[in-house]
């Protein structure tokens, strides 16, 4: 058993969170450069998975045996819904929303736990619920100025919801052991179980071809790169690095710190919003999503359980 080093933990949580965080701006970069979002998510999936599969071959081969019995079907769970579903919708959500209102949308997951856990799994919750419910609601008809009608774009709201689904999903299927003492096992199988699924949506062999070079937009709109060098940038750093900091940071921190902690993502990709990509919010809005992740805080807390995975 590794012994638990809380700092470390810490260190390797918020590392992946702003890992997490930045890898929103340069996923609509790449998705800039004429690639679907399914597309897209067919080359993100597909190449962390070949990523994770040599890691594996390479430093730990005993990741790369074949899950069996009930621990297949969770692991099938987990890479059609944490996997799949989730990268699928949202990606679509950050392409045609601001990027921080995608990822506050999106970090409604554990609202939606505990809720289920109260109301579906009939299980103790701590009174604060309530009041985490009304921030995180609250929060966002003030985001989102609701009193003026929806000011976002009305299929990006449902696909950051449903990726808000997706990822509570992700963490109730997380809740029952899978079996596996090494967790890389379980998010390579999950990953190749969503690679077989989007190369059946989208296969990869017709992604589009693309261009030379391609635009950084926003504030570094006049300046290019290579949209390979940028899918590259968003499999390694934006997607192995933060699963695998996150997967190590749970040996030394409980899975409800780790999603706390990792709610810096949906900070991070506010402050990306307003200094790459130009997006602001006003006082009133800011507030709402001050309201919103104080909600999400008081909701994970409010649990008497502990999830077993990190966030997708």
């Amino acid at each position: 058993m590794t012994s638990r080093n809380a700092r470390l933990g810490y260190a390797l949580v918020v590392l992946a969170a702003v890992l997490f965080g930045v890898n929103g701006g340069v996923s609509r970069v790449a998705m800039g450069s004429g690639l679907s979002p399914e597309s897209f998510t067919t080359l993100r999936i597909t190449g962390a998975t070949l990523v994770f599969v040599a890691y594996a071959a390479c430093f730990r081969r005993s990741a790369l045996r074949r899950p069996r019995g009930s621990s297949l079907l969770l692991i099938i769970g987990l890479g059609l819904v944490g996997v799949t579903a989730l990268q699928l919708t949202y990606n679509v959500a950050i392409d045609r929303l601001p990027l921080g209102i995608a990822l506050l949308i999106e970090y409604l997951a554990p609202v939606l736990v505990v809720l289920w856990v109260r109301f579906v799994r009939k299980e103790p919750v701590r009174g604060r619920m309530w009041l985490a419910v009304a921030l995180a609601i609250g929060g966002l008809a003030v985001v989102s100025r609701a009193w003026n009608g929806l000011q976002f774009d009305g299929l990006g709201v449902v696909m950051a919801l449903l990726a808000a689904v997706s990822f509570a999903t992700y963490f109730l299927l997380g809740e029952h052991h899978v079996g596996f003492d090494d967790p890389l096992r379980v998010i390579l199988w999950a990953f190749v179980v969503a690679t077989v699924a989007m190369n059946l949506i989208q296969p990869i062999w017709t992604t589009p071809a693309l261009d030379g070079s391609t635009s950084l937009l926003g504030r570094l709109a006049d300046h290019s790169a290579n949209p390979w060098l940028v899918i590259a940038i968003v499999v390694v750093p934006g997607t192995v690095m933060p699963f695998f900091l996150e997967m190590v940071a749970l040996r030394h921190l409980p899975a409800t710190i780790v999603v706390v902690v990792a709610m810096l993502e949906p900070v991070i990709a506010n402050v990306l919003g307003w200094a790459w990509f130009r997006e602001s919010l006003t006082p009133i809005q800011v507030v709402g999503a001050v309201a919103v992740l104080a909600g999400i805080v008081l909701a994970q807390t409010s649990r008497k359980v502990e999830s077993v995975l990190p966030q997708p």
